[in-house]
């Protein structure tokens, strides 16, 4: 590796770089552009929604949704998985969870249970693969059981859950199914119609390739979420109340275009390259890393052995040394940028059995290299021997 250059393995909580169609895109937008959607009638103002309505086509036809305007724009999946959670749930009724969520699914959950609104099961999963048993949903359903929510993609171990299958326990349970789709979106085919997912919350700043402070939520037709917020739409502004049609139902304020603009751009790029050749590639990266990590003593990985199950989230732990210490040497010894500590899913590290400390995580995107992935193996087995020699 050339002195100084920078390998970024922290793809599973921004990814970069972004493509240079993502930054042409957001500088058009300031150069060109500028106007604010939906809110007149000018050139400038019908250039914005414009590029908001082509981000919205693009994000359609990655997920198989039928009609556009079943996505509706958000900052993040949080805020997404807030509108659907808070927006569907009434007093009395009970949820399923699994016992490796991400706080964005575990908080508002955990905040409604605490106000006595509803009743939660979390569902265990298994601390070696971190897998979790749909026969096991079913069981945990009752008579109440409204929401179904689980993750797509582990932020913590990168196991897949299955879906389709959580989907029909769902739905003979009378329930919906919520995805909270934030590391798999642009890393992994998602197909909305074929997996049965009711309502899909992602992030566009990861896999996406898009910039921070962009997401989204897809809506089954047919489902009414009471909004998270209320507000100016440009739509039917002689009504003081919130439109009930989607996407400005749960779109109060002005969007943020600009960074619409990129993730638009960066959507496209994905559909150009085809996400079935990022799975693939990622796929290579993590077998090549699971490889050499087999080799290596004192070199503990988490998460399922098997690549079908597996997305590029790869976490660990190295005997003897703590993740705050593995993470700080990488960064500054061999220019490796990692997540360490618990990845805001304090659950799933309890799952796994390495709270509180938690673990180092290497997430790997589209654009790493099995030249870096050989040397951060490198680098691994070098902190390894100091640590033996006690250095």
């Amino acid at each position: 590796m050339t002195p100084g250059k920078i390998v970024y393995f922290d793809n599973a909580a921004t990814s970069w770089p972004k493509p240079p169609d993502v930054q042409s895109a957001i500088v058009d937008y300031l150069e060109n552009v500028g106007g604010s959607p939906g809110r007149s009638g000018h050139r400038m103002s019908i250039a914005a929604s414009r590029l908001v309505g082509d981000a919205r086509d693009a994000l359609a036809e990655l997920f198989n949704v039928d009609d556009p305007c079943q996505i509706a724009f958000t900052k993040n999946s949080t805020e997404a998985l807030n509108i659907a959670i808070l927006g569907w749930l009434k007093p009395g009724d009970h949820v399923i969870t699994s016992s490796i969520e991400h706080n964005s699914v575990m908080r508002p959950l955990r905040f409604l249970e605490a106000q006595g609104s509803i009743e939660l099961t979390v569902v265990p999963c298994s601390p070696e693969t971190g897998s979790m048993d749909p026969d096991d949903v079913r069981r945990a359903a009752r008579p109440n059981t409204q929401l179904v929510a689980v993750l797509h993609g582990s932020n913590v171990i990168g196991n897949l859950l299955p879906l389709a299958d959580l989907a029909a326990v769902a739905h003979d349970a009378g329930a919906l199914l919520l995805v909270d789709a934030s590391q798999t979106a642009g890393a992994y085919p998602i197909d909305v119609a074929a997996l049965g997912v009711d309502l899909l919350a992602f992030t566009g700043h990861k896999a996406l390739l898009g910039p921070t402070g962009t997401g989204g939520l897809f809506v089954r037709e047919g489902i009414d979420l009471r909004p998270l917020a209320r507000g100016g739409t440009g739509s039917r502004s002689e009504l003081e109340y919130q439109p009930d049609f989607l996407p400005d139902r749960y779109e109060a304020g002005t969007l943020n275009v600009l960074g619409l603009a990129g993730l638009g751009a960066g959507v496209r790029y994905l559909l150009a390259r085809g996400v079935d050749g990022v799975r693939r590639h990622e796929q290579t990266l993590i077998a090549r890393f699971l490889a050499a990590a087999a080799t290596l003593p004192g070199l503990t990985v988490y998460g399922p052995p098997d690549l079908a199950e597996r997305i590029g989230v790869i976490s660990f732990n190295l005997a003897g040394v703590s993740p705050s210490k593995v993470g700080l040497i990488l960064d500054r010894e061999f220019g490796i940028m990692t997540r360490i500590g618990l990845h805001c899913s304090p659950a799933a590290h309890r799952t796994l059995g390495t709270f509180p400390d938690g673990t180092v995580r290497f997430g790997l995107g589209c654009f790493n290299t099995l030249c870096e992935v050989d040397y951060a193996v490198t680098a691994l087995t070098h902190i390894l021997e100091d640590q033996r020699n006690g250095r």
